[in-house]
């Protein structure tokens, strides 16, 4: 019973971080770690198939792997929760602590975004830039 309800959750993860994916007010990020913890829980040829997947590989790998995110990702991540909680914070006009509570999320989240999580620097490819200034 309990593989089952791992297998579901991880199906489920795995459509919203798909969806996600594509649209921008959907973070595909947690959707999809979701998804790779309950795989990895349930089936270990479901894990298999997933860490196979495109989706994985553009989103995850280098997370789990423990080299962190591009600032891209961080950035968009970053964008799409600001956008989120704002909406929050704007219909909470009333309730002041709910909106307190929503500003020390959304600064705890951009801290540990920025601070926290390993920037992950892409390579420089040294030989094509050298290649290009020695053929002019």
């Amino acid at each position: 019973m309990k593989k089952v309800l791992y297998i579901a959750v991880g199906c489920l993860g795995l459509a919203l971080g798909a969806v996600g994916a594509v649209l921008p007010l959907l973070p595909a990020f947690p959707f999809l770690l979701l998804a790779a913890v309950c795989f990895g829980r349930s089936s270990q040829r479901l894990s298999d198939w997933f860490v196979g997947t495109r989706l994985y590989k553009n989103n995850l790998e280098s997370f789990r792997r423990g080299e962190g995110m591009t600032w891209r990702t961080k950035i968009r991540i970053m964008i799409v929760v600001t956008l989120t909680m704002s909406i929050g914070f704007i219909m909470m006009h009333e309730i002041m602590i709910g909106r307190i509570v929503l500003a020390c999320v959304w600064v705890m989240h951009i801290l540990i975004f920025c601070f926290k999580i390993k920037t992950l620097k892409r390579p420089w490819n040294h030989k094509i830039y050298f290649t290009e200034f020695s053929e002019k």
